[in-house]
């Protein structure tokens, strides 16, 4: 039996106040908000789940590629990492955190979870002289049941400067 899984996942950033889409460094006088805007939401394409044991999907942030395990099996269809583009002052430092893990729902009650998150940043982000920089990011879907459904969460990422 297979149940097929359209995985799409809405990823706006953590902020501060009513801003869903900017985090503001305040304190010191002249400095550049810094803010970040998620302009592709990550999404697994599709997968079927052929067992009740459960299995995961995972996307590569640096190559796109995606792989299954378990009783999930690929079944095509385009998969897209999260991208993301921070601003803010040139050539500052900045530390993205994403989340250890994040909670996915679908409409009929389904839970899996998002873990593992990787992206294609450097060691030591920094902006560039137009205040920019952007990334990919990724993570790996786990499944523990046979539900099935298009599972949607929330990734909240932060972004400060260093």
């Amino acid at each position: 039996m297979f149940l097929i899984l359209a995985l799409a996942l809405a990823v706006p950033a953590a902020a501060q106040g009513d801003c869903r889409l900017c985090y503001s460094e305040t304190g010191k006088s002249g400095e550049r908000v810094l803010a970040l805007e998620i302009f592709a939401d990550l999404n697994f394409a599709k997968l079927a789940l052929t067992g009740r044991e459960g299995g995961s999907a995972e996307v590569d942030a640096a190559s796109g590629s995606k792989r299954t395990g378990g009783a999930v099996v690929n079944l095509g269809g385009m998969v897209i990492t999260g991208r993301g583009r921070v601003t803010g002052e040139p050539l500052r430092e900045v530390r993205i955190d994403l989340p250890q893990n994040v909670p996915m729902t679908a409409a009929d009650g389904s839970l899996a979870q998002l873990t593992d998150f990787s992206t294609d940043l450097p060691i030591r982000p920094t902006l560039d002289a137009n205040g920019e920089l952007s990334f990919s990011f990724g993570a790996r879907l786990i499944m523990r049941s046979g539900g099935g459904g298009n599972y949607r969460g929330r990734i909240p990422i932060t972004v400060d400067y260093n």
